[in-house]
């Protein structure tokens, strides 16, 4: 099957006229059909001259393919608050980053209406050789933002990073606190219509959490489109009105979100109990 991947929107972007006469103004997020898998060694290489003699005799393994999503298809509409489930490796983060545009799918289509603010690895797309300030300017970019508009904003940025003169420095000199406070105060600037979010953020110290934790909700209200992903089922609930629980790359069930809750909760308490058994 050939690639047949369309990313419509962009992070921080809008869509043009002819993308909203695809896609229905009601629906936020359109998944159809989404695979993704990743190439990897089945043999381990551990020098780079096993590498080269290897490359030299044309007798490296082939690599094998690891299918993370398989066939994912579901639809958010505009305003909803969805929680994606799954036990570790599941394919949740992978889903999260294809919605961000981190990565492009290896088959199926995407339909994103509205700017994303992706809340997932938040100084991923630092240099650590560069100021605090020039990654401002570099993520913002990432995020589509442009340089007028980092101007304007630049002095809230770092007012809300609270950095100050640490600002200046390179950011290989942060902790990894300060690189994530200074990734949210960027990705969290803009006036975002979808919030994706891995984890609800622990970002900081106590009063940094809790400032970045109010941003957040105060985003939320303002009716934005979220996708969440969390291991606690009681955040869930809270902030949730529907949810996709996820399972080796496929969707094992989809709706409102008490009812997928106690589904998973129940599953998982299964399995525990298989487990001890089997000691």
């Amino acid at each position: 099957m050939g690639r047949k991947s369309k990313l419509k929107g962009l992070i921080g972007g809008s869509k043009s006229d002819d993308d909203n006469i695809a896609l229905d103004n009601n629906v936020a997020i359109n998944v159809e059909h989404v695979t993704m898998e990743f190439k990897i060694t089945k043999d381990k290489i551990d020098t780079l001259k096993e590498y080269v003699i290897r490359t030299i005799k044309r007798n490296k393994k082939e690599k094998e393919k690891i299918r993370v999503l398989d066939d994912i298809t579901f639809k958010v509409y505009r305003g909803d608050k969805v929680g994606i489930l799954g036990f570790n490796g599941a394919g949740k983060s992978t889903l999260l980053k294809i919605l961000a545009g981190i990565y492009e799918p290896t088959s199926g289509k995407i339909e994103i209406n509205g700017k994303v603010a992706p809340l997932l690895e938040l100084s991923a797309g630092f240099d650590k050789n560069y100021s605090g300030k020039n990654n401002i300017y570099l993520n913002g970019a990432f995020l589509s933002m442009d340089k007028e508009f980092l101007d304007e904003r630049y002095e809230e940025i770092v007012e809300f990073s609270e950095l100050g003169e640490y600002i200046n420095y390179p950011v290989k000199n942060y902790s990894s606190g300060m690189r994530a406070k200074l990734g949210f105060s960027i990705a969290t600037l803009v006036e975002p219509d979808i919030l994706i979010v891995d984890e609800i953020l622990s970002v900081g110290d106590i009063k940094f959490r809790k400032k970045s934790s109010e941003k957040i909700n105060e985003l939320m209200s303002e009716g934005v489109t979220v996708l969440l992903v969390s291991h606690s089922i009681t955040q869930v609930r809270k902030i949730c009105d529907k949810c996709i629980w996820i399972d080796n790359g496929k969707i094992v069930m989809e709706g409102e979100a008490n009812e997928v809750c106690d589904a998973y909760v129940s599953n998982a308490d299964n399995d525990k109990k298989k487990k001890k058994k089997k000691k």
